[in-house]
This record gives structure tokens, C-alpha cells and sequence, in this order.
């Protein structure tokens, strides 16, 4: 009988120690592998099941092909695509039957994002293709995002985020980010690199916080292509958006095609609303309404002290090249052409908190503008400096007040009117 207890327990032992042993294993692995271009490492059939079971501190790497699914990371880890052979598109893709809700915005709207970060130090999101086509939403309810970063810090670079769009029916809606990164503890940092972003619905790459007094999330934002989805009368998109307190620093994007063909609104390539000191440079704006604007909001706070340094920017529609409807900014050696309006606007129509006018104590030098109704729009506003610049083919080198006549063309697209709309009226992303 002792005999017969004997070899029954060792294989119960054996069994246990090979268990515990896998268990060791796949704590300690560093690698996990989505598909099966890879050997050597623990291999999942999904993303989501890679990443839940992958430690903090891991690389999931990602076999070319289409994987229809939401993923949630809520630790460090690195998520990138990997080659193999001549493929290197790992795309997440909208489940079938499409997206569902899987998170809050941090002002309480409900959101279905395809990469959901939450509360996690460190992320990664590398050479991926986001594509949120065949998303399967409609109304105004839910807000599609492609990459969300939400109080988490970390990378998300080279990664192409495409398709965060509605059907036609619900292209209104003020919804579709592509890449966004909110925060309402502390400024968590985020590098958002060398990104291809397109045919987005609301915005291309949006940081935002809650609006003053609180701080928001801090994000460097460099070498993105962001793509409009061009002429629409159901949208004003913005290509860029540092908002509601977060903080930036801008360089060498390129942004094109944000136009809003409706009323009341207009569409920015870079829209810098109720967030203070971010600089923005080396950038290059084309064929948008307004190209880089700073806009302090009564509500949520100032957009000052921004330096706007070095940008090229062509061909705007309707409105300013430059719009700096906030207090003590720099806008200096850019280099404008084509121009609907004024190349630098220092605009006195956007009240802080307080009712704190605009458009004061601006220092606006070196610039380059070439074809404008105005080269220089001065407002009304105190303590700014207007020279040294260089004009060519504008109506007016220096104009005092808020309003040319817009110059008229096949590229501009203006409607005619002497008087601009109002700067206030970019149309921020806040639901």
C-alpha cells in the first residue's frame, strides 16, 4: 500500500514542480510574442491576451497581420509591431460588430478607444496601424479614439492612426480623436513622435487637462504628419490641440488640410486654448483656416507666454496665418505666405478670466510675410512690438484693429465679407 502511495506521488510532484516552473517562467519573461512570425517566446493569438499576461516591464511584440480588438494596458510595457519577411503592418483593427465603450474621458463623456493606457507609468506604443474603420458607432454619444493616453506617461511613435470617423450621417458630432492624452493627476509626460495621422473626424493629436487651475499633461509632439480630412462643411477640425492646462512643446510637424466650409467656426492646424508657455516651432502648416492660433478662454484659463518661432505656413483660408488672441507671446522668423487674412494677428477678442483683455504685451520680429490683406493685424491692445519684419505683396504692412478685407483667390476661399469672424471661434475638442 506505501508502495502504491510512493508512485502516485511522484508523478503528483513532478506535475507540480513543471507548473510552478511555467509559472516562474512567464513572470520572468521580458518578451512575449502576438502570432507566430517569432520563436522563443511565449506566443498569444491576441494583443489583449499578450499584454494581460506579459509582467510590468515586458515587450509584447506584434507579427504583421489584423487583429479586430480593444486593448487596455494599465502597466509599463513596451507594444510594438514587428517585420517579417517584406510585412511590417500589425493593425488593430474595430472588432466585429464594431467598437464599444471602454472608457471615461476625464470630463465624464464615454469613450471607445481602440488603445486604452490608464494609470500606467512608462508605455510604449510603437509601429502600429490604428485603424478605426468599420467602427460601427453612430450618434454623437460615444467618442472614437485611436490611441488614448489617460494620468499615464510614456511613447507613442511611429505608428500610423487613420479612419477615427463617423459615417457620413454623424460627421458633426464632436467626436474622433486619433491621438489623445488627458490628465487630471499631476503633468504625467508623453512623447508623441513621428506619427502618420489621417482622415481623423475631430482632431489629429489632442493633450488636454481640466482648465485652470489645474495642470494637465505635458507632451513633447514632434515629426507627426497630421492630414484633414480637407474641405468639409460638417466639422471644424484641429490638426494639433494643447488645451484646458496642458503644457507642449510643438516641433517640426507637418499639418494640412483642417478647412471648415460652415459657419461660425473655423478649423486650426495648431490650436493652442487655456494653456500657458508652450512652444511651438520648426512647424510646417499648410491649407488650413487658421494655421497656429493661441486662444485664452474666460473659463478655463489663459493661453500665454507661447514662443511661435521658425514655422512656415502657407496658404490659409478665411482667416489669420498666425492669431494670437492671448497675452505676452513671441512670434518670431516665421516665414508666411498666402494669407486670407493678416499673417500675425495680435488679437484683442478673447477675455481671460476676469475679463483680462487680449492681445497685449506681444513681441512680433523677423518674420517673413508675403501676401497678406495685412501683414501685421495690431488689434487694440498695449505693449507690443511690431518690428523689425519683412513684408512683400501685402495691402497693408501695419493695420490697426481686428478686420482687413480678406484677399480674394481660388486657394483662400474666403466669403467675402470685410470683417474676419472672430478668433474666439475655433472650435476646441472638450464634450
Amino acid at each position: 500500500m506505501s508502495r502504491g502511495i510512493a508512485l502516485l506521488r511522484r508523478p503528483l510532484f513532478a506535475v507540480l514542480a513543471l507548473a510552478a516552473c511555467f509559472v516562474a517562467s512567464t513572470v520572468q519573461a521580458s518578451t512575449v510574442v502576438v502570432g507566430t512570425c517569432k520563436s522563443g517566446a511565449p506566443q498569444f493569438s491576441t494583443i489583449q491576451a499578450a499584454v494581460t499576461s506579459a509582467p510590468a516591464g515586458s515587450t509584447v511584440e506584434v507579427c504583421p497581420g489584423t487583429y479586430p480588438e480593444q486593448i487596455k494596458i494599465t502597466k509599463k510595457l513596451t507594444l510594438i509591431g514587428e517585420q517579417s519577411g517584406t510585412n511590417d503592418a500589425a493593425v488593430v483593427a474595430a472588432p466585429v460588430g464594431g467598437v464599444v465603450q471602454n472608457a471615461f474621458d476625464i470630463f465624464g463623456n464615454p469613450v471607445a478607444a481602440q488603445i486604452f493606457v490608464e494609470n500606467a507609468v512608462g508605455v510604449t506604443i510603437s509601429h502600429l496601424t490604428v485603424d478605426g474603420s468599420a467602427n460601427g458607432l453612430s450618434g454623437c454619444s460615444i467618442d472614437l479614439q485611436g490611441i488614448y493616453y489617460q494620468n499615464s506617461s510614456g511613447t507613442i511613435t511611429y505608428n500610423a492612426v487613420r479612419n477615427q470617423i463617423l459615417d457620413p450621417a454623424d460627421q458633426g458630432c464632436q467626436v474622433g480623436l486619433a491621438i489623445n492624452v488627458e490628465s487630471t493627476l499631476g503633468t504625467p509626460a508623453v512623447a508623441i513622435s513621428n506619427n502618420a495621422v489621417r482622415n481623423y473626424q475631430k482632431n489629429g493629436i489632442t493633450a488636454a487637462g481640466l482648465g485652470a487651475p489645474n495642470p494637465g499633461p505635458s507632451v513633447t509632439v514632434t515629426g507627426n504628419t497630421v492630414i484633414g480630412v480637407g474641405a468639409t462643411p460638417a466639422i471644424a477640425q484641429n490638426g494639433i490641440q494643447i488645451g484646458y492646462g496642458a503644457t507642449a512643446t510643438i516641433t517640426t510637424n507637418d499639418v494640412t488640410d483642417d478647412i471648415y466650409t460652415g459657419p461660425t467656426y473655423g478649423s486650426s492646424g495648431i490650436l493652442v486654448y487655456a494653456s500657458t508657455g508652450v512652444t511651438v516651432t520648426g512647424n510646417t502648416v499648410e491649407s488650413t483656416q487658421l494655421a497656429i492660433v493661441t486662444a485664452t478662454d474666460p473659463t478655463y484659463g489663459f493661453a500665454d507666454s507661447a514662443t511661435i518661432k521658425s514655422n512656415k505656413i502657407g496658404g490659409t483660408r478665411n482667416y489669420d496665418a498666425i492669431d494670437l488672441c492671448s497675452n505676452y507671446n513671441i512670434a518670431e522668423s516665421n516665414v508666411i505666405y498666402g494669407s486670407a487674412q493678416s499673417g500675425i494677428h495680435a488679437d484683442d477678442e478673447c477675455p481671460g478670466p476676469g475679463s483680462t483683455p487680449s492681445g497685449n504685451g506681444n513681441t512680433i520680429e523677423n518674420n517673413t510675410i508675403n501676401e497678406a490683406c495685412a501683414g501685421i493685424l495690431e488689434g487694440s491692445g498695449t505693449g507690443n512690438v511690431f518690428s523689425p519684419n519683412t513684408f512683400s505683396n501685402v495691402t497693408n504692412t501695419l493695420l490697426a484693429g481686428d478686420s482687413c478685407a480678406p484677399l480674394a483667390g481660388p486657394n483662400l476661399k474666403t466669403a467675402g465679407s470685410s470683417r474676419k469672424s472672430q478668433s474666439l471661434r475655433v472650435s476646441p475638442s472638450r464634450r
